[in-house]
């Protein structure tokens, strides 16, 4: 796949868990489809992915309600 950001062939699509927001309005997002570079290194969604994305956000009957445990980075 050629990257969109430095032209050369090396992107591949990998899945990855990304989140939107935070406190009581953050979502999770599983499985989000990202493209990665190895030439150059960058990661980026598509703009049909990012529209998909905000259709997700929008649709109530689309979220699922899970418990997750949530650890803060503090050093």
């Amino acid at each position: 796949m050629i990257c969109a950001y430095c032209g050369k062939e090396g992107a591949e699509m990998h899945r990855t868990t990304e989140a939107y927001g935070k406190g009581e309005k953050m979502l999770v997002i599983e499985n989000v489809p990202v493209i990665r570079c190895r030439t150059c290194g960058e990661a980026y969604l598509t703009a049909e992915t990012l529209h998909h994305i905000e259709a997700i956000r929008n649709d109530a009957k689309a979220i699922q309600r899970r418990e997750v445990n949530v650890a803060l980075y503090a050093a």
